[in-house]
This record gives structure tokens, sequence and C-alpha cells, in this order.
């Protein structure tokens, strides 16, 4: 799906695309070698995952957003692990297209509201989708996934919170990932399967395609969307 992203960073309806609705799979990417940042996206991006999340967990992680968000079309990268209203500036000033957190709190939602980029505000209680319910957000990283209840969980939210929609990221790979895109709560996942640390370190950029290719193609029961 190639569907540009909302100008608002909270407003979805059916008719106006998302983060969510880029593709059934968000690549969680961590960087470590700020060379492999460009390979490594435009493979992504060939086998069809164009919504790339760069987690901010190592010092290079701006400038690989910068280098993606320069260097590779197609790209929809974003930036994600993102805790801090200083970080929330360094990413989107570096051309991040929106934000993902493994939580949040008032000063921290002030700030992604702020940026003019959706973002993806981290949840794992009912309590915290309501609270955010209540400030007009309705998509949320459902954080981590597996530990927090999995589909389970998600399925038990979408009768009474049905306007709640989520990602969730966190232990999931590609054999539970059609169980949670089944959900009609779930626009999609995140999950870094498709990276796998050898071939990032061997730069088999090929093998990185093919998987990405494959996850392109999951949905409910493993088939194609």
């Amino acid at each position: 799906m190639t569907s540009p992203l909302p100008s608002s960073p909270h407003a979805s309806t059916p008719s106006t695309p998302s983060v969510l609705d880029l593709a059934p799979v968000v690549p969680v990417v961590v960087v470590d070698d700020l060379g492999d940042a460009v390979p490594l996206a435009r493979a992504l991006v060939a086998g069809g995952l164009p919504a790339i999340e760069v987690t901010l967990r190592t010092p290079v992680a701006v400038d690989a957003i910068r280098a993606i968000a320069g260097e590779v079309p197609g790209a929809v990268v974003g930036a994600g692990t993102v805790i801090t209203p200083g970080q929330v500036e360094d990413v989107v000033r570096a051309g991040a297209r929106f934000l993902v957190s493994p939580g949040w709190t008032d000063v921290l939602l002030a700030a992604m509201r702020g940026s003019g980029v959706p973002f993806l505000p981290g949840v794992s209680t009912t309590s915290e989708v309501v609270a955010l319910l209540e400030r007009g957000v309705r998509e949320m990283k459902f954080f981590p996934a597996e530990a927090a209840g999995g589909t389970t969980y998600l399925k038990a939210l979408a009768a009474p919170l049905p306007q709640a929609r989520f990602c969730p990221t966190g232990g999931i790979g590609p054999a539970s990932a059609p169980e949670y895109l089944a959900l009609p709560n779930v626009g999609c996942v995140g999950g870094s399967w498709m990276i796998p640390k050898d071939a990032v370190a061997g730069r088999d950029w090929e093998r990185v395609e093919r998987l990405a290719r494959e996850a392109a193609g999951l949905s409910a029961g493993g088939t194609c969307r």
C-alpha cells in the first residue's frame, strides 16, 4: 500500500489513510552501523514494506533516519522508542514521518501531538487505552504485545472499545502475525523477523528483500491482503 500519511497526527477515518494502513507489517529496525541504513531500507521498500520504524536505541539512529528520508524514495521512515520531547524534535527535524513510543505521558503526548506527524503512543492496559481515547487519540501501539496478553487481550478490547486501533509489537513473528492481523482492531503489526542479524551482518540485502516480500503478503490466515 502506498497511500500518503494523513496531515493530522491523530485524525483517522476510513477515507483518511494512516501509518496503520501502509502495509500489514512495520519493520522495527535497530541500526548499529550507519552504512547499513540506506541499503537496508531499500531492501525493505523493494520487498513491499514502505513504513520503517528506526528505533532510537543506538547512537546513529537519528542520522539513520535522516539518511533514509533523504536517499530512499518510497520509504516512509519513522522513529521508534521515542520517550522524550527532545527526541520528538530531533527525529522530526531529521525527516521522521511518524513517531512510535513504548508508553506515554501527557508531556510526551503533547510533544508528539505538536510535532505535526502521525504518532502511535504505546499502551498495555485498558485504562491507558481509555485515557488516550479521552484525549482524542484512536491509534496506538500495543506493547509488549505477547507479554501483555497477545491476541486474547486485544480481542477482549474490541467489543467495549471498538474505536481504538492498534499496531501490536513485541514478540510477534511470521507464524503469529496472521492471528493479530485477523483482529478487527489491528491495522498492522510491528516486528523484526525480516531483518535477521546475520543477514544484516553479512549485508545480504537480497535475503532481507525476500523476507520483506513474504511479510508484505501476510494477512489473516497467512494469505495476501
